[in-house]
C-alpha cells in the first residue's frame, strides 16, 4: 500500500463551521456557542454561530457606520456592487446548488432552479438601482403656485429574516 493510499484511509473530514459576517470581518459569536445545521433528513451539515444580543448590537453599529458610504454612492455604483454579487454567485453556481439541495432536501434540478432564481433576482435588483428614483419619485400636483417633489432616500439599517422553507432564495429576496 502506498503512502498516498494510507493517508487517504486515515484522513479526517474537515467540518464546516460558519462565522458571523460583521463589518467586513468574520468574527466568532460573542457567546462562543453554535447550533447544528441539518438537512431535511436530520443529517448534520455544519455548525452555525448562535449570536447574542451583543453580536446583534455590533452588527447594527457596523451597518450604521457603513450607511454613509453606501447611501452616498451613486445609483450606478450600487448597481455594479449588486451585479458583482450575481457574477460571483454564477461562478459558484454548482457549489450553491449542491448545498441548497442538501440543506433543503431538493433534487439537483430544483436546487439549481433556486440558485438560478437567486442570481436572476440579484441582476434584477442591480438593474433597478438607477431606475427606482424615476419610478417612485417625481413631481406631485398640488394646488397653488407650489412644487411638490418626491425623491426616495436611504432610510437606515434593515434587519432581514429569511423564511425557513427556502432560506437561500428568501434571503436574496
Amino acid at each position: 500500500m502506498s503512502a498516498v493510499e494510507k493517508s487517504e484511509q486515515q484522513r479526517l473530514s474537515v467540518f464546516k463551521t460558519y462565522k458571523l459576517y460583521v463589518g467586513g470581518k468574520f468574527p466568532r459569536s460573542e457567546s462562543g456557542r453554535v447550533y447544528e445545521v441539518t438537512d431535511s433528513k436530520g443529517k448534520w451539515l455544519a455548525n452555525a454561530p448562535q449570536s447574542s444580543r451583543k453580536d446583534a448590537r455590533d452588527a447594527v453599529v457596523a451597518a450604521r457606520k457603513a450607511f454613509g458610504g453606501w447611501s452616498g454612492a451613486t445609483a450606478y455604483n450600487r448597481g455594479q456592487v449588486l451585479y458583482r454579487v450575481a457574477e460571483m454567485l454564477e461562478g459558484r453556481r454548482e457549489q450553491f446548488a449542491r448545498e441548497v439541495a442538501e440543506a433543503e432536501g431538493l433534487s439537483k434540478s430544483k436546487a439549481a432552479a433556486v440558485v438560478d432564481a437567486a442570481i436572476d433576482r440579484w441582476v434584477w435588483y442591480a438593474g433597478w438601482t438607477d431606475k427606482i428614483a424615476q419610478v417612485v419619485g417625481g413631481g406631485n400636483p398640488v394646488a397653488g403656485p407650489f412644487f411638490n417633489l418626491s425623491s426616495p432616500e436611504p432610510t437606515g439599517v434593515v434587519t432581514v429574516l429569511a423564511p425557513q422553507e427556502s432560506s437561500f432564495l428568501g434571503l436574496v429576496s
